[in-house]
């Protein structure tokens, strides 16, 4: 339902009229504006009690990791378009039960991260509600257009890679900006943060992109503890990048990831044409093979309501 909300809305913005700063706007993990003569490249991510996080229970997470994770989701956004890192708004919607100083340390959390992603928290909003929310607005910054990676990219023939390993769900996780900026520099196409799990991120990619994106499963590098690739390839959370790159810039990627001291890439498939329009099997996607290179049916993350 959380797709399909989306895309409707999309459709709905698709219809108002153009706005003639907006160089990218919904499709991507970010929105892209014109802003004199820089790029400003924006995200929003929220997370609500309940349905991203509990505070209680056998699954509790201390409001410091909330708000490190709050931020982390939507600077995330940010490394999947190849953007600089710059400032951050933070809207919180806190609960009698949290109180101010559970909200002061959920923004602890978050300043402990903004600090080590160079990113400035400069103001936000605070309100009371039933449950926390955290609402968190990212301003990332490009020079040029050709800085930036979308979705859309990719082109038949490409390899397919992804950052880091998968489906060990991180308390604190790390967003990709060095490796984002580096991989747009280094020759990636295009490229998506992986939120919703790869199988989901990845059909994101292959539809912006017209292609189908075929992942081979045994190659995915998976988090210490994850059981098997089904899981590696839907969990969510995993701020990991899924990119794809031509054939000649292998080893470039690798090399320049190196040098920047980033999270290895595992290379984990490639970019096929995708079937006519009407043949759902070959339509723009993504196709992923298991061990005997048949082709299964998996969904990522989604949270439903």
């Amino acid at each position: 339902m959380e797709r399909s909300l989306i895309e409707s809305i999309a459709a709905e913005l698709g219809l108002a009229r153009p706005a003639p700063r907006l160089v990218r706007g919904v499709g991507d993990d970010a929105a892209v504006v014109r802003a004199g003569g820089a790029l400003c490249v924006t995200s929003v991510d929220a997370m609500v009690e309940g349905v991203h996080f509990r505070l209680d229970g056998a699954a509790a997470e201390a409001p410091a990791d909330v708000g490190w994770r709050a931020l982390a989701g939507a600077l995330s956004d940010l490394a999947a378009m190849g953007a600089r890192a710059g400032e951050a708004y933070v809207a919180l919607g806190v609960s009698p039960e949290v109180g101010e100083q559970g909200a002061l340390a959920l923004m602890r959390g978050a300043l402990e991260l903004a600090a080590l992603a160079d990113t400035t928290v400069a103001g936000g909003d605070v309100v009371a509600a039933p449950v926390l929310t955290v609402c968190v607005t990212v301003i990332g910054w490009a020079e040029e257009k050709s800085e930036l990676r979308g979705r859309d990219g990719a082109r038949i023939g490409d390899l397919v890679g992804v950052t880091g390993r998968l489906g060990g769900r991180s308390q604190r996780p790390v967003p990709r900006l060095r490796e984002g900026r580096a991989l747009a520099g280094a020759g990636a196409r295009a490229m998506i943060d992986i939120s919703d799990g790869l199988a989901a991120d990845a059909r994101h990619l292959g539809e912006s992109s017209g292609v189908r994106v075929q992942i081979e499963l045994a190659r995915l590098p998976l988090a210490e503890g994850v059981s098997g690739w089904e899981q590696g390839a839907t969990a969510g959370e995993d701020y990991e990048l899924c990119f794809t790159a031509p054939p000649s810039a292998r080893t470039h990627v690798e090399r320049v990831l190196h040098e920047v001291g980033g999270a290895q890439v595992t290379w984990v498939g490639s970019v096929i044409p995708a079937g006519p329009a009407g043949q759902a099997a070959g339509a723009p996607g993504v196709s992923l093979l298991d061990e005997r290179g048949e082709e299964i049916a998996l969904r990522g993350f989604e949270h439903s309501w």
